[in-house]
């Protein structure tokens, strides 16, 4: 069993980055990514990539971040307070992808590492991370590519990691306040070290490189799908559930927040526009209302397999 690598974990991370944006950027075609260095004043910062107004992106980011301090903040401790008090590394990527066309599902995903450590006791390390898709006209065939890759990288792991993460992610990527689900689901995973640095290292690499396999094929099926003001009106009052999420939910937000992080980085996940309607509700048997069906968790490798089978 191999001692934690903070510093190839880091490679990695800064790696991936460029390989997201190379790779997102070339799918929107006129939009680039704009970068910031950013540093924190309690120790460490980061290096955010933000793209706006694109053929394809109306905002998106994927921003690096590496920060340090003497105490984990109440978000990193909320689930473990045995670690309350101990000093910190957190060195991750995040990123967050609104498209314009209402047909494209928004994104996001992150792959993260911690290590806490006290004076005389062993550093507890852990990473975390996942991808999550959230559409407003869903389409049957894009949620099972979606969960269907998700399964493929999971499965050198163990049969039972896609089970449990995606599990994990309609668990955590629930509206609470609202009794559903932020999208289709895929893959969430925290205080993972169960079987050692490089085995769970090689899965956060499996999450972080499948992400484009995953996501892409379904953006060039639907950014050529028409749309119009009806779409673009439900798009914005849909977004609002992705802003309450992230404000009311989200433990990263709040990490980000209570650590001291750049705000505008941290906050690079808000779309540029949304709406809130009162008591909103869509006309029954129209395509709008066809999303309440995928807002509550389902088996959709399950769902595949039989509607083959017929």
């Amino acid at each position: 069993m191999s001692e934690p690598n903070l510093e190839e974990v880091k490679r990695y991370l800064l790696e991936l980055q460029d390989r997201l944006c190379e790779a997102l950027a070339e799918a929107d075609g006129e939009g680039r990514f704009h970068e910031d260095d950013w540093v924190r004043e309690e120790g460490g910062g980061g290096r955010s990539r933000v793209i706006e107004e694109g053929a394809l992106f109306e905002k998106g980011g994927v921003n690096f971040s590496h920060v340090h301090g003497a105490t984990l903040p109440p978000a990193a401790t909320a689930a473990r307070p045995e670690l309350a008090g101990r000093g910190f590394q957190a060195v991750g990527v995040s990123w967050v992808l609104h498209p314009r066309n209402p047909h494209v599902p928004t994104s996001h995903g992150n792959v993260r590492f911690f290590i806490a450590s006290a004076e005389g006791e062993a550093p507890v390390w852990w990473f975390g991370g996942g991808f999550d898709l959230t559409p407003y006209y869903p389409q049957f065939e894009d949620a099972c590519h979606w969960h269907r890759v998700a399964h493929e990288l999971c499965q050198p792991f163990g049969d039972d990691v896609y089970d449990r993460y995606k599990r994990w992610c309609d668990d955590y990527f629930f509206l609470k306040h609202r009794g559903e689900t932020r999208g289709v689901g895929g893959l969430f995973f925290d205080d993972l070290n169960e079987g050692g640095f490089d085995r769970c290292f090689a899965f956060q690499r499996a999450v972080g490189d499948g992400f484009l396999n995953a996501y892409l094929p379904i953006v060039e099926r639907r950014r050529d799908t028409s749309w119009g003001e009806r779409e673009r009106e439900f798009q914005l009052y849909r977004r609002g559930r992705y802003v309450e999420f992230n404000l009311v939910w989200d433990r990263g937000t709040l990490f980000g927040l209570q650590s001291g992080g750049r705000t505008e980085s941290i906050l690079m996940s808000m779309p540029p526009l949304a709406r809130w309607q009162y008591d909103y509700r869509p006309q029954p048997g129209s395509p709008e209302a066809a999303l309440d069906a995928y807002l509550v968790p389902r088996d959709w490798l399950g769902e595949e397999a039989s509607s083959q089978a017929r």
